[in-house]
């Protein structure tokens, strides 16, 4: 029997047409592949549907035609058959409409650029493939879940209103002219008058919406937003091979050209309570090592800036360390899904880091040196290569992005000395390019601080052999006449272009959710504070030490991640746990004290050397928090004996 002569078949979805050229012989499942090439990435096959008609026609699902031949159903050369199907359900408010893997799915935050290219035990983002392709998104507006709070400032307009000009204005007091109809967010004027030196996300995304899409020309929309991207394309149409052995001007970046980011994606950082710093002080105090924390807290809008973003910071976390007087080297943070849980129960996230980098001045007054100043730098080079990884693992969710993502909210923190001697907090975040430039292993840290080094293509053991494409880079100064000039950045170019400078500060009424810190912070063994049972009895006032003690005695954070690692309470014990330290309700309270985890709980106090009073006493309830108390110092710490400690802290080491 002679071949059958291959005919063309038209296809129409609501995402366009397309042509496949197919043999009559063939199945209708043969074409599930084809068909799906031709799609957006987020459609769900199981759901894709073949019909002769584009309303009311007969509709058959493509998986129920297994052994159904096109020749069978009587299709002919140039037939059109319509698709029907469904998307995918956004991955944990990423919105790639991928769904996630066996191995993405313990990891689903980490995808950066539609891949997985980060390991949940790794964090170094150098490691990765430089040449992994950014995902464009069809219609990210429909797939992204962003935050309640980008959902709530997309619905504003964002408007400065603008008093009637006395002088100016010639109308009456329902009318308005150009001197005093509103401002738009972006208004270079009000930005000047206010002294506000970056535009907030929202306001740079009106500014380059306005720009990209004009409703009244009814053109298609466009997202605004794009990602730089710095690396070699993958799966180039020209066909040939893969880098290093081929590339071309089309999958080849661009050259890049730094200049100042004009806005940042956090315009303040607000620490809800100046004892989150003194503790993290005590330990250079006690030590004078460094030390680093990050950040728990949450975003609000920031009504200083207009459409402004905060971070609001509750609680600072210490995770494994090594601490020198020079610097810190960060250990494996093993139960770093553990805490991230509770601070979730207690509705909050990971915002940021902070450290600390202090010099005693040996003056004898408290006073430090200054060492982050104008003439020197504000973060050095090894520092934002540092939090440009921590922003890459926590990217931005948004629909305004044809990638579903832009930038990150993750913020920097810095505690070092001032002008005048005094210990002075200084917020920052790496900007896009810096964070791309890091994921592309373009730059890496220099000894001076103030610079960063250019890489270069070659192996870093000396061979010939090219490991990673570099762009030409350049960036534009001001020269000693005044003009501006462009400058090749090999081998080095100021640290400046890649920073952000964020506000910072405390509220007027300080009203923190976590409203004591006397249980022991983690992992500060090396200055003899440790977390023992007997912390937590003497922190719910078991034995009767501490009976004044209210509700608020389990409200803190470092208490609620050390009873989470016991395992002692159930999901539901542990939720109404974090619900009560952080509302400090009455009724939530008490029934705390009725569920069996507690009593349990109390049994284990009691076993470690603790008698506990009747449960009904055991909290007083009092709903109006005296000021927490100052750390108790070392000597003032209970010390379980050597098997306790042992049993405690077993795996955990100093190196």
């Amino acid at each position: 029997m002679a071949a059958s002569k291959p005919i063309l078949l038209r296809f129409e979805s609501r995402d366009g047409q397309f042509r496949l050229t197919v043999s009559p012989s063939d199945q209708f499942t043969s074409l599930l592949s084809p068909i799906l090439d031709k799609l957006p990435k987020s459609v769900d096959s199981t759901t894709l549907t073949l019909s002769n008609k584009p309303h009311d026609g007969e509709e058959r699902l493509l998986s129920s035609l297994n052994g159904v031949t096109i020749a069978r159903v009587g299709l002919r050369h140039g037939d059109k058959l319509f698709l029907k199907y469904k998307d995918q359900p956004p991955v944990n408010g990423h919105g790639n409409g991928l769904k996630p893997t066996s191995t993405q799915s313990n990891n689903s935050s980490n995808r950066l650029n539609g891949l997985p290219i980060l390991p949940s035990e790794d964090i170094l983002i150098s490691e990765l493939p430089v040449t992994s392709p950014t995902t464009i998104i069809k219609n990210p507006w429909e797939v992204i879940q962003q935050s309640p709070l980008d959902d709530r400032l997309d619905k504003q307009d964002g408007k400065i209103p603008r008093p009637r000009d006395q002088k100016m204005c010639k109308h009456g007091p329902k009318g308005m002219c150009d001197y005093c109809m509103p401002l738009e967010p972006y208004a270079p004027e009000y930005l000047a008058d206010k002294k506000i030196k970056s535009l907030s996300f929202h306001s740079y995304l009106r500014k380059i919406n306005s720009a990209t899409n004009k409703p009244e020309l009814k053109s298609s929309y466009m997202p605004p937003l794009s990602e730089p991207y710095y690396r070699v394309k993958r799966d180039c149409p020209s066909g040939h091979p893969q880098w290093p052995e081929g590339i071309c001007t089309k999958c080849q970046p661009s050259a890049i050209t730094l200049q100042a980011q004009q806005f940042r994606m956090v315009d303040h950082v607000e620490f809800s309570s100046p004892a989150l710093i003194n503790s993290l002080l005590d330990f250079w105090r006690k030590s004078g090592s460094q030390r680093l924390g990050f950040l728990y807290g949450r975003y609000e809008e920031y009504t200083e800036v207009p459409l402004g973003i905060k971070a609001v910071v509750e609680a600072i976390y210490e995770p494994p360390q090594m601490d020198d007087a020079d610097g810190i080297t960060l250990h494996e943070w093993q139960n770093e899904k553990e805490v991230d849980e509770v601070a979730q129960l207690c509705g909050l996230q990971k915002v940021g880091v902070i450290f600390t980098d202090l010099i005693d001045a040996d003056a004898g007054d408290g006073t430090v040196i200054c060492k982050r100043h104008i003439d020197s730098f504000y973060l050095s080079s090894l520092e934002i290569a540092f939090a440009a990884r921590l922003q890459a693992q926590n990217p931005k969710p948004t629909k305004w992005s044809d990638s579903g993502r832009f930038g990150s909210n993750f913020v920097t923190c810095v505690l070092s000395g001032d002008e005048d001697g005094g210990i002075a907090i200084s917020a920052f975040q790496a900007s896009n390019s810096a964070v791309e430039m890091i994921r592309a292993d373009i730059v890496e840290p220099s000894a001076d601080p103030s610079v960063m080094l250019v890489q270069d293509e070659e192996a870093d053991d000396g061979s010939s052999t090219r490991t990673r494409y570099i762009p030409e880079v350049f960036y534009r100064r001001i020269n000693e006449y005044g003009a501006s000039v462009q400058e090749n950045a090999k081998p080095s170019f100021p640290v400046e272009y890649l920073l952000l400078t964020l506000t910072h500060g405390f509220p007027t009424e300080s009203r923190p959710i976590f409203n004591t810190s006397e249980f022991p912070i983690e992992n500060r063994e090396i200055i003899g504070e440790s977390q023992e049972f007997r912390s937590v009895a003497k922190q719910l006032g078991v034995g009767g030490r501490s009976a004044e003690k209210g509700v608020r005695s389990a409200s803190d954070f470092h208490l609620l991640c050390f009873l989470h690692g016991l395992g002692v309470l159930s999901k539901d014990e542990e939720s109404l746990l974090c619900r009560v330290a952080t509302t400090h309700d009455l009724a939530d309270g008490f029934q705390l004290l009725e569920t069996p985890g507690w009593a349990t709980l109390l049994a284990i106090l009691q076993e470690s050397g603790e008698r506990p009073p009747k449960r009904p006493s055991s909290f007083s309830f009092d709903t109006n928090p005296a000021p927490s108390s100052s750390h108790s110092g070392p000597g003032a710490a209970y010390v379980a004996d050597d098997e306790q400690l042992a049993k405690r802290f077993k795996g955990t080491s100093l190196r």
